[in-house]
């Protein structure tokens, strides 16, 4: 039997139409949207009615699972002292791991893509934080880029992230660790970097993703 596969796509401010034409290159026939807030003041053509309504248009489902996967949790234990939602215990939380079986669910009938807002992976939690998750549950994941529309897997990812955090080689601090603990301290930085900040004054920073 093969192993399931997921893909992600970040819509960008790219139009819908160059959006549709990402997802039928790679036969995508589900869009599942992992957006806590669905909504773009800059792209209102990838709000969450408006791209809904495209994407029928072109004979592909719409499901919405920013409740359960978002990053702007409403539980005030996700995050730290700095005010930033920490990925882990995001992760742990019941609500996260149902969202990630119903991707799972769903990548057993469908050709699933989730899709965030940041153009580029490395910037966002549908693959610093869902991609290393569905990973370790066995399911390929691969990641769309714009516009030529090249894949990129997770470990492809998660090793540039590596690169990232280490870009002129081996830091003193990972001396000592093997490449799986390498990947997860570089994911969990690349998590803390990226990570949705709740300000105490009620204002909010953007979702970074």
């Amino acid at each position: 039997m093969s192993a399931l596969e997921v893909f992600t796509v970040g819509h960008s401010n790219r139009s819908e139409l160059d959006l549709i034409e990402l997802l039928r290159r790679h036969e995508i026939n589900t869009v599942v949207d992992v957006r806590s807030t669905p909504y773009s003041e800059w792209s209102p053509q990838f709000n969450r009615q408006a791209i809904a309504a495209t994407l029928k248009e072109h004979n592909i489902a719409y499901s919405y699972l920013g409740d359960e996967l978002g990053v702007r949790s409403d539980d005030p234990s996700h995050y730290g002292s700095d005010g930033k939602v920490v990925y882990a215990r995001l992760a742990a939380s019941e609500q996260f791991r149902r969202g990630l079986r119903r991707v799972v669910k769903g990548a057993q009938r469908r050709r699933l893509a989730l899709m965030c807002s940041e153009q580029d992976p490395i910037n966002c939690h549908r693959s610093i934080l869902i991609g290393s998750k569905l990973k370790h549950l066995g399911v390929l994941v691969s990641h769309i880029h714009h516009p030529d529309g090249e894949l990129e897997s997770q470990d492809a990812l998660e090793h540039r992230v590596v690169e990232c955090d280490e870009p002129d080689g081996l830091n003193q601090a990972n001396m000592f660790l093997d490449e799986a603990e390498r990947i997860r301290d570089a994911l969990e930085k690349r998590g803390q970097q990226i990570a949705y900040v709740r300000l105490e004054s009620g204002s909010e920073r953007r979702e970074t993703a």
